[in-house]
């Protein structure tokens, strides 16, 4: 390229810029014209209470509390969830449920409380009513979980949806979690969180919130128990908690608070209690159980924003290859697309993409493709044109379309809270698929539109059809992801029926689980970028949302080789196990950092490929318990207090405990060790637990530990199966699970479950079953016996 070439080059890419920049300045002032016109004023408000109760009328599960500004429905349902709702909101409709809600429990009885209020008798928890709407869940035996105060609402004089909000105690050792995908957790600090799903337009770390996976989803852990409590509406609003503090001495103990202010919606909620484990099974029977994928998509994935071309993907794959790494999938981002247009294929850099595809598949290797939201709005885009004819997408009050800004330019966003969009959008699937695609990621879905000012979403204006109900984008804004989730799967479960539909998705809201995954989004290069990787793939497991992960060295920038290896590290043991970054970003190939990264690298692959048929089995009893694979150490011993507070490592299903390194420099952590024994799974050296530890952490690799008498399914040397069994301490026993592959259709194998037990002087391994006790069909290796 000769100088003037190089200046007519930047001319160019300054006048694509410049064409952009006017492009997004235009649709900021539409969607200031179309909110200023189609929302309504809200005027003069006025404040409403409960007020006093007035009677009470017992139904099916609980019953009706009527008071006299207000009422309040309680139900029981016979999974042990408890919903109420005021106002006369009932559990539905609702895009959090999985198909209806659940039966009432008969059990269940509403009766006369003290003091003139009511209460209903569960199984799980005991909820009173006061006589002026204080709300209270406690323990079968009487100890107060959470005390919802009465709540108040602010509605327009003249018509139009009530803000409210909704202030409530819990105990004072109690700690906050959850919320969707937060930097700055997985434990909540006191501070406002905004509930409005949200690209912030840059590359993230702790402290930056709201973020693209926002959920009115908390879990709550205290002495007593965990809860979960679900405020279902999904308009804008937020939530501010601040920690209780227990009183030294004879001081007296100060409640954590919470608050939750909804700019609209109903009020209503459910809440269930017990161990971490049963809320979350119970949270997943109500929302459906998680989406399993297929074995190929716990492996490593390679994803970058500029490949250029099929043979710059070989080039990766190849390298992969002749240094023995392994690799199970490869993504392409925007960049293959013809024009940024979703849907198409950019013919000149892969003129032969479905040979590429069945190339790498032969290798073992599936092509995931990225999926857009927006459409181009151009007549002749053959999305557009399909759409418009099926009246698809999103339009203003006067009925014109809404236009955006995105990677194609201007365009028009489906409307995926309509059954008839839904189905036609599911079907366009069909093109991937004959491009050989196994696999796609949804990017850009909360649905952003690049803006010059204001926030990077369509008008608030904007009408949905809500199930036929009708609304606007102040409700659907946050469902929006969920139901382009839904309308892929549901497409791909037609197109290909015999395959599990594998899909994960930058946004989504309660139940996005049903459909597939999530991953953390443009989190940057940085090492606090590296802790809120965990802390993401954390709070969204007890979200209900088991499959996610992060961009293993960030989006943005160029990681040093110490922390891309550190990064590489950790997302061996995260579900999503993915690297990828920016086309303005370093590479993230493991041998463009040297050779002494490459060779750690290799070995924390090897670790993943060899721990797959654990990860399978996570996978499994995900979808049957809702247990996410990645848990914070305090799931089995919610009152353990010095755990709850530990966020810099995390269980791996109830076997494996994993110590990242997350700071620079460091050789050496410590490491606090729930209640048992564990085992260095590097040197097998005993460490007793409870209690702090401080454990080598050398370059090479970070410390993860094993449970004593953890059976473990790992590959062979063979590629079989085999059990990988630490020694149980003396008198005591241990056990494991493991769910062979079945492949990527939808049988339903059987769950095998081993006994290791000390028998004279050595361990012996035992398969149980329904016809008795017998020898496992595996190779057995036991360990931890120096």
């Amino acid at each position: 390229m000769d100088g003037r070439d190089l200046v007519r080059s930047v001319s160019v890419v300054g006048s694509r810029k410049a064409a952009q920049g006017l492009r997004t300045v235009r649709a900021a002032w539409r969607r200031r014209r179309i909110d200023a016109a189609g929302l309504p004023a809200r005027g003069v408000e006025r404040a409403r209470v409960p007020g006093p109760v007035q009677e009470a009328v017992p139904g099916p599960g609980g019953g009706v509390i009527r008071f006299s500004r207000s009422e309040l429905r309680i139900t029981v349902a016979v999974n042990g969830a408890v919903f109420w709702g005021w106002d006369g909101a009932g559990p539905e409709p609702s895009y959090a449920l999985a198909g209806r809600c659940p039966e009432p429990d008969p059990r269940a009885v509403l009766e006369p409380d003290t003091d003139g209020g009511w209460r209903v008798v569960a199984e799980r928890v005991k909820i009173s009513v006061s006589r002026h709407g204080a709300v209270e869940v406690c323990t079968p035996g009487g100890v107060m979980l959470r005390r919802d105060l009465p709540p108040r609402w602010w509605e327009p004089v003249d018509g139009g949806p009530a803000r409210w909000v909704q202030r409530s105690e819990v105990a004072a050792d109690a700690r906050f979690f959850g919320l969707g995908g937060r930097a700055s957790g997985p434990r909540l600090r006191d501070g406002t969180y905004r509930l409005w799903n949200t690209d912030p337009g840059r590359a993230f770390g702790p402290g930056d919130d709201p973020l693209y996976v926002t959920m009115p989803v908390q879990l709550v852990v205290a002495d007593a128990a965990a809860h979960l409590v679900f405020h279902d509406t999904s308009w804008d609003g937020s939530v501010t908690l601040r920690e209780g503090a227990e009183g030294a001495g004879s001081g007296h103990d100060r409640t954590g608070r919470c608050e939750v202010r909804m700019e609209g919606g109903p009020l209503r909620c459910w809440v269930m209690a017990g161990t971490p484990a049963r809320v979350l099974h119970t949270w997943a029977s109500l929302t459906g159980a998680p989406a399993l994928p297929p074995a190929w998509a716990l492996g490593h994935h390679h994803a970058r924003w500029g490949f250029g071309g099929e043979q710059e993907v070989r080039r990766i794959v190849g390298g992969y290859q002749e240094r023995g790494l392994p690799l199970d999938a490869v993504h392409l981002d925007i960049d293959h697309f013809d024009a940024h247009q979703v849907f198409t294929v950019d013919q000149e850099n892969f003129p032969k993409l479905p040979t590429l595809a069945e190339e790498l598949r032969r290798d073992g290797i599936r092509l995931v493709s990225i999926v857009d939201p927006a459409v181009k709005a151009a007549p002749g885009n053959a999305v557009y044109d399909s759409g418009t004819g099926v009246d698809a997408f999103v339009r203003d009050p006067s009925g014109r379309l809404v236009e955006g800004v995105v990677w194609p330019g201007e365009a028009v966003y489906p409307d995926f809270t309509h059954a008839r969009v839904r189905k036609w959008w599911g079907g366009l699937y069909e093109e991937r698929l004959a491009q050989g695609f196994a696999g796609f990621w949804h990017d850009m879905n909360e649905p952003t539109s690049f803006t010059a000012f204001g926030e990077s979403t369509l008008p608030r204006a904007s009408r949905h059809a809500m199930e036929g109900r009708g609304g606007d984008h102040r409700e659907a804004h946050n469902v929006y992801a969920l139901c382009m989730a839904r309308a892929a799967y549901e497409g791909l479960r037609e197109l290909a029926p015999a395959e599990r539909p594998f899909l994960f998705s930058r946004s989504g809201w309660a139940g996005v689980q049903r459909y597939g995954g999530t991953w953390s989004g443009d989190v940057a290069t940085g090492w606090p970028g590296l802790r809120a990787s965990l802390s993401l793939v954390l709070g969204l497991g007890l979200c209900g949302v088991p499959y996610s992960g992060p961009d293993v060295g960030g989006f943005d920038g160029s990681p040093s080789p110490e922390l891309f290896l550190r990064w590489f590290q950790l997302g061996a043991y995260l579900p999503l196990f993915r690297t990828h970054a920016s086309m303005r970003a370093g590479r993230r190939e493991p041998w463009e950092f040297g050779s002494e990264v490459l060779e750690h690298a290799r070995v924390a692959l090897l670790e993943r490929r060899r721990l797959l048929p654990y990860f399978v089995t996570l996978a499994h009893l995900a979808r049957r318990t809702g247990a996410p694979y990645v848990r914070p150490l305090w799931w089995g011993a919610p009152e353990d207090r010095a755990l709850r507070d530990c966020e810099d490592a995390f269980l791996l299903g109830d076997g494996l405990l994993v110590a990242p390194v997350l700071d620079p420099g460091a050789d050496r952590r410590a490491v606090q060790l729930p209640r048992g024994r564990w085992y260095d799974t590097q040197t097998e050296r005993v460490y007793e637990g409870p209690g702090q530890v401080l454990v080598d952490a050398p370059l090479s690799r970070i410390p993860v530990f094993a449970r004593a008498g953890a059976v473990l399914p790992v590959r062979d040397e063979d590629g079989g199966v085999g059990l990988e069994v630490w020694a149980p301490a003396r008198g005591r026993t241990g056990g494991g699970l493991f769910v062979p592959d079945a492949g990527d259709g939808w049988d339903e194998p059987e769950v095998e479950r081993f006994v290791a037990r000390w028998e004279g002087r050595r361990v012996v391994v035992r398969r149980e079953g329904d016809d008795g006790v017998s020898a496992p069909p595996y190779p057995v290796r036991v360990r931890g016996l120096g």
